[in-house]
């Protein structure tokens, strides 16, 4: 017992764990993906449950996914000039604005297009903007010695929320209403600003000087802009195409046709069980891939395995009930938690590097 304790202590106070804003990051992250997940359930439940149905659920998911893509460019510029800090902070501070808005109109009743619309509309466009700004964050924090165990750090954190938050918004939504678990998610996006607010990045001033001879660390491929990274490589070009495809064959599914299944036969709890499946699998996929060996033609694992998640999720209305269906929904993002992991590391291997010379 003690050599386990005196572990788990030194993994706290060493690597990533000793950084304060490390920490802070990672309550931030908790807090924000529990709250996410309130907001999946929630909404759907809100529409469905009133007159408009998938029809309506679809148009406000449009208004909210449209704005997301057209603003992750947008992000990345604007983070490249006022700091990724800044902007995620002031994205968490609005979109907590815009869902308590959502949440008290959700408590007086259903609300209308008229009123969504414009919610979703925002909450997307600071969702684009929020995503890119996020990535800059955890060099800030770390020295490049500690960048994987903190991505590693950061991902498990993600899917704890992931498991935790579908339960706790399908227990809100079925114990109370829609708007307490709307009124969650907006309070997590308040602590997530907090969070960010206390965060002080120091791991830069320390990191660089340790990489190479002195003067190595001035060339200039020290920093590529966002701008820049868009107009070059083909391989980017067609992974966002890829991408958009996959997110209207895929999320559009998710999330319009799932809950209004679960809404059929499940209700709200049988509905949070299965957007915990959709974590495990992922994670479930994520260790697959991190056991699996290299393969010679990653592009046709992907290919297998958007196949494998087509025919999951074309059989989860036929699964016989929710436990058939989460067996489907795992299997789905069992294959898709596989795929992003080949997908990220295409971009790592075939990407050209910015400096060949002198490594």
């Amino acid at each position: 017992m003690a050599p386990t304790g005196q572990r788990f202590r030194k993994a706290l106070t060493s690597g990533p764990m000793s950084v304060r804003g490390f920490r802070l990051l990672l309550v931030g992250q908790l807090f924000s993906t529990v709250g996410d997940y309130c907001y999946a359930v929630a909404l759907p439940w809100l529409i469905l449950s009133g007159d408009g149905g998938p029809v309506l659920l679809g148009t406000v998911l449009a208004c909210y996914g449209i704005p997301r893509v057209v603003t992750i460019p947008l992000g990345g510029l604007v983070a490249d000039r006022i700091g990724g800090r800044r902007v995620m902070l002031v994205a968490d501070l609005v979109r907590a604005v815009a869902v308590g808005i959502l949440a008290v109109l959700a408590s007086a009743g259903t609300p209308t297009l008229a009123q969504l619309a414009p919610i979703a509309v925002i909450l997307g466009a600071c969702s684009g903007i929020f995503i890119p700004a996020s990535y800059t964050l955890l060099p800030e924090l770390l020295p490049k010695k500690d960048l994987g165990r903190g991505n590693a750090l950061s991902t498990m954190v993600n899917q704890v929320g992931g498991l935790l938050g579908p339960t706790a918004g399908g227990a809100l939504v079925a114990a109370f209403d829609v708007g307490l678990a709307l009124t969650v998610d907006a309070a997590s996006f308040l602590v997530s600003a907090l969070v960010l607010a206390r965060i002080r990045s120091g791991a830069t001033a320390e990191a660089p000087q340790q990489d190479g001879p002195a003067g190595a660390d001035e060339s200039p491929a020290r920093k590529t802009s966002f701008g820049e990274l868009l107009r070059h490589g083909r391989l980017l070009h067609v992974v966002l195409v890829v991408a958009l495809v996959c997110n209207l064959a895929f999320a559009g599914t998710i999330e319009v046709a799932l809950p209004e299944l679960a809404r059929q036969g499940m209700g709200a709890t049988g509905y949070g069980v299965l957007l915990t499946c959709l974590s495990l699998g992922g994670l479930a996929g994520s260790l697959v891939a991190a056991r699996s060996l290299p393969v010679e033609s990653p592009a046709y694992l992907f290919a297998v395995l958007a196949v494998v998640m087509g025919i999951a999720l074309g059989a989860v209305p036929y699964a016989g009930g929710l436990v058939g269906a989460a067996v489907c929904v795992c299997v789905y993002a069992l294959a898709s938690g596989w795929q992003n992991i080949v997908v990220v590391t295409m971009l790592q291997v075939w990407a050209p590097r910015h400096s060949s010379a002198g490594s």
